[in-house]
């Protein structure tokens, strides 16, 4: 690892692949732009080469008694400190659980939180559905609104915890929205949640690359109680998530998922169960996830939060004066109130398909962006309009298997390492489909709902090795139904 400090200027440097060039349809190549960060974020050279500098060192952790195991053991252990430490925790008495995603983190939440038949979970419909379907097993669900604009509601959120207080257990409420990016008021949320009783769980997959998070101390009204985040969205998609919450909580009731690591004690007939710190990562762990989390997070506080925010503070202030200039693309959510967003701009162009907007500007403009509900459908099919009744026919749930028709949006998402030059290249190239001055003939396939230019084919095997000795896959769609 270098010690060498990076700025804000280094890290388009910084980023794998970032020269990477890709096919186009007129037979050309050029440099990828990759405006789908809110999904997934390339990684640093930083982080691989912490990788490498500790795959020599790489032995099962917690068990072992040789140099390496120790050693290992040690780096994973202060891994997790590093990232309570990132969200602003108090490791005296929270710990961090990693887990595969922000997904799991979620579902470990709600299978631990020993909630009862009548507990309330409040949360909102603006919610990616890993912040909605697992409440649904455990607990009742209430869902506040949102404004016109894509905003929360807070009056209704307010008086929900009025109208439920007693029952309510748990606010759950994203940091950031994946949708508008918009950012909700989480400290005020949690002053409100706590005076009603409840505990507050934030989704922070959206926040963490983006803005600085404080838990603040746990005495604290506005102190957060849960926090979650994922790896693959802070520039380490090594597969690792991260779960932030008291010890105390995780000292009470059982594992929710059991085996080697958890237990202190067992015999046939009863069990010990290890410590908070271990009894929640049953089974072997992501070691190396872990530390390439730990390290990836420790770049973006070393060029600094504030510094990466006004840095796409700019970038949304100029993509979006840009694009409000093409006659025919609409866009959702906060266009003015730009500090409360984080670099997300979701959007449509008249009388075109979402989906076919996406593969006109992979296929002739190398660039990489996102179509479809992006895993919020409430939210997105309020932003869209669409009626409630009319859900069923739009594709989506009808059980059909046919999406060609199904509504959904396009998402462009910066980085921190984004610049004006992708924005340009995403502009420029909005301008020629908004005229529809493409060249392709795209058709569809009803079965995902996507486009593709019709008699036009790569092979992925000249790219990427792999291939060249991996049997061939057999027919199969990816859809964008979530």
């Amino acid at each position: 690892m270098e010690n060498t400090k990076l700025t804000l200027a280094d890290l388009r440097d910084e980023v794998v692949g970032i020269d990477t060039r890709v096919p186009l349809l007129d037979g050309g190549e050029r440099t990828y732009v990759y405006l789908d960060n809110a999904a997934s974020t390339p990684t640093f050279k930083r982080v691989m080469q912490c990788i490498e500098d500790f795959l020599p060192w790489y032995s099962g952790v917690h068990r072992g008694t040789g140099f390496k195991s120790l050693l290992a053991t040690e780096v994973f252990d202060r891994a997790h400190e590093v990232v309570g430490r990132f969200v602003g925790a108090d490791m005296t008495t929270n710990l961090v659980i990693f887990t595969k995603n922000t997904t799991e983190c979620v579902n470990k939440l709600a299978n631990r939180f020993g909630f009862h038949k009548d507990d309330v979970v409040i949360t909102t419909v603006m919610e990616h559905h890993s912040n909605l379907l697992p409440w649904r097993r455990h607990a009742t669900v209430v869902h506040t609104g949102v404004t016109d604009d894509g905003f929360l509601n807070l009056d209704a959120l307010k008086d929900a915890l009025s109208r439920y207080a007693g029952r309510v257990k748990l606010v759950a409420v994203n940091g950031a929205s994946n949708i508008t990016g918009i950012c909700s008021p989480i400290h005020e949320i949690a002053e409100w949640a706590h005076a009603a009783g409840a505990k507050i769980f934030i989704d922070a997959a959206q926040l963490a690359p983006h803005r600085q998070i404080d838990m603040l101390d746990d005495a604290d009204p506005r102190h957060i109680d849960f926090l979650a985040m994922s790896a693959h969205k802070v520039y380490a998609p090594f597969g690792i998530g991260a779960l932030i919450g008291p010890m105390s909580f995780f000292e009470q009731g059982e594992p929710d998922m059991v085996g080697g690591g958890v237990v202190d004690v067992v015999t046939l007939d009863d069990v010990v169960w290890n410590d908070s710190r271990h009894k929640e990562e049953a089974g072997s762990p992501n070691v190396v996830g872990g530390v390439a989390l730990a390290e990836a997070v420790s770049i973006l506080q070393q060029v600094g939060l504030d510094v990466i925010a006004a840095h796409e503070h700019h970038l949304l202030e100029y993509a979006l004066r840009r694009l409000k200039r093409i006659p025919g693309v609409q866009i959702y959510g906060p266009t003015n109130s730009l500090d409360q967003k984080v670099g997300v701009i979701p959007f449509n162009v008249d009388g075109m398909h979402h989906a076919l907007v996406a593969a006109i500007l992979s296929a002739e403009g190398g660039i990489g962006v996102r179509n479809g509900y992006f895993c919020a459908q409430p939210y997105v099919k309020g932003l869209l309009k669409v009626e409630p009744g009319d859900e069923l026919g739009t594709g989506c749930g009808s059980g059909s298997g046919n999406k060609a028709s199904t509504p959904g949006m396009v998402r462009a998402s910066f980085g921190c390492y984004s610049n004006q030059d992708d924005v340009d290249a995403f502009v420029e190239m909005m301008e020629r489909i908004a005229k529809h001055e493409y060249k392709g003939n795209y058709v569809q396939d009803p079965v995902s709902g996507a486009f593709h230019p019709e008699g036009y084919t790569t092979s992925f095997a000249k790219y990427f090795s792999f291939f060249d000795f991996m049997p061939p896959v057999t027919a199969r769609s990816y859809t964008e139904a979530s």
